[in-house]
């Protein structure tokens, strides 16, 4: 199983919200996920973001992959 860590869209139409999830790749992107390491709001000035850094670390040793937005966001 390949995983991936990409963001998943919440929120209202016009007012995104995304969390960053741990998931199969194989899923849709707004489709089931292992697990939520954080999330990404760009609609609030300044933009929020927080992510759970231990998890992330956990995630990438064992072998998941970042999506490249994900890894814009998180400096990785």
């Amino acid at each position: 199983m390949a995983t991936v860590i990409r963001l998943t869209r919440m929120g209202r139409k016009k007012q995104p919200f995304y969390r960053i999830a741990v998931t199969d790749s194989r899923k849709r992107r707004d489709g089931g996920w292992i697990e939520l390491i954080g999330y990404y709001n760009p609609m609030t000035d300044p933009i929020t973001t927080k992510v759970d850094e231990e998890r992330l670390t956990y995630w990438l040793s064992v072998g998941a992959q970042m999506s490249d937005r994900v890894k814009k966001i998180t400096g990785k």
